[in-house]
C-alpha cells in the first residue's frame, strides 16, 4: 500500500521551461535601458540555449550573454541578482497542481519533496507556488549536501515521512536523477513524460499530466 508519495520540483510540478519563458521576456523589459541594443527575441532565445534546461548556472550563462552581446553597463553579478531575486515572480505550475495535491491529501497520503538547486531560490518558487503547506517534508539539495541521484537523498526522506521505501512513490521527470534514483532505493518511479527524454522504459509506472497520478497511484 502506497503510503507517501515524494515530487520533484522543476518539470514536475513547476513548468520550468514556460517560468522561464515568463522571466526572461520580463527582464528584458525590465533591463531595456542597457539591453536595447539586442533584439529582444534573440536575448530570449540566447539565454534559453545557453540555460540548458537549467542545468547550466546563470553566472555561467551571464557572462556568456555580457560577452557575446556586448552589455557594457551591467555586470554578469548584476543580471544574475536579478535572476534570484525575480525569478520567483515568474513560476508556472502545471496545469491541475493544487487539486492533484488536495485529492492525495484527502486520501490521506504523505507528501515531500526532493529538488536539486539553491536552497532558498528554490524555496521562493515552492512559496511562489502556493504549495509549501501540502508537504511534511521538503529536502532541497543545497541544504542537505546532497543531491539526486544520490541514494542517501531518497533515503533521506523516506525516513523523515516515517514510511518503508516500498510504501512509497517518487515522481519526476528526469528518467535517471528521479526514476531510477529513487528505484535504486526501493521505492517505485513514477516518470512524468518530459519530450526533453527519449524515455523512461523502467518507470513503474507514466503520466502525462498531473490530473492522472491519483489513478495512477491507486494502481499499485
Amino acid at each position: 500500500m502506497i503510503k507517501a508519495v515524494l515530487f520533484d520540483l522543476d518539470g514536475t510540478l513547476l513548468n520550468r521551461d514556460a517560468s522561464v519563458q515568463v522571466f526572461i521576456t520580463h527582464q528584458y523589459d525590465r533591463l531595456f535601458h542597457w539591453l536595447h541594443h539586442i533584439p529582444k527575441d534573440l536575448y530570449i532565445s540566447r539565454f534559453i540555449e545557453l540555460d540548458q534546461r537549467g542545468y547550466v548556472w546563470k553566472d555561467r550563462v551571464y557572462k556568456q550573454l555580457i560577452e557575446e552581446f556586448s552589455i557594457k553597463e551591467l555586470t554578469w553579478e548584476e543580471l544574475l541578482d536579478d535572476y534570484i531575486s525575480q525569478f520567483k515572480h515568474s513560476c508556472v505550475p502545471f496545469p491541475h497542481l493544487l487539486t492533484m495535491l488536495d485529492e492525495l491529501q484527502a486520501g490521506g497520503i504523505k507528501l515531500g519533496m526532493i529538488t536539486n538547486g539553491l536552497g532558498e531560490f528554490q524555496m521562493d518558487n515552492i512559496l511562489a507556488l502556493g504549495i509549501e503547506p501540502y508537504f511534511l517534508e521538503i529536502l532541497v539539495s543545497e541544504w542537505e549536501g546532497l543531491k539526486k541521484p544520490d541514494p542517501e537523498i531518497f533515503k533521506r526522506a523516506i525516513k523523515k515521512l516515517h514510511v518503508e521505501p516500498e510504501e512509497c512513490v517518487f515522481v519526476g521527470d528526469h528518467p535517471e536523477y528521479d526514476v531510477y534514483g529513487a528505484q535504486r532505493v526501493g521505492m517505485k518511479g513514477i516518470w512524468k513524460r518530459d519530450f526533453h527524454w527519449p524515455g523512461a522504459q523502467h518507470a513503474d509506472a507514466e503520466i502525462d499530466n498531473l490530473s492522472d497520478l491519483p489513478r495512477c497511484i491507486r494502481n499499485f
